[in-house]
């Protein structure tokens, strides 16, 4: 991990609500984003917000979400989510998250991930695969 990563570092991540990320069971006319693909560019977001401050052989995985989505937004609308880093414990580090169409707040997120190096989890999922016969 670098020097740079440390509570108050933050970045914007602007996305649209495409097709592919509503929900599809109420039909047409109220294909709006869902929360599951919400929670998911959550994720993106932070993620991509921690490699800059990570080292070539480092990663991170999310180990959190606590999430309220407080507003619908319709396909086609441009969502930004504003994302900071308010601690860092080591290889732990938590993002809080708003999200926006626009129009509405949408969410406001809590969301931790781990830092882990790449070739140690590839080793210690490779051997867990062993033990579960998948290799």
């Amino acid at each position: 991990m670098k020097a740079t990563l440390q509570p108050g570092v933050k970045s914007t991540a602007k996305l649209e609500v495409t097709r592919d990320r509503t929900i599809d069971f109420m039909g047409e006319k109220a294909r709006v984003y869902a929360t599951p693909m919400l929670v998911r560019d959550i994720e993106v977001a932070c993620r991509n917000l921690l490699l800059q401050h990570l080292d070539p052989a480092e990663d991170s995985v999310g180990t959190r979400v606590e999430i309220d989505h407080l507003a619908a937004s319709l396909m086609g609308m441009p969502v930004t989510l504003e994302v900071e880093i308010t601690a860092v414990n080591k290889r732990a580090v938590t993002f809080t998250v708003t999200g926006s169409d626009g129009i509405d707040t949408i969410c406001r997120a809590v969301h931790n991930r781990f830092v882990v190096d790449k070739a140690a989890t590839e080793q210690r999922l490779a051997e867990k695969a062993k033990k579960a016969g998948l290799a």
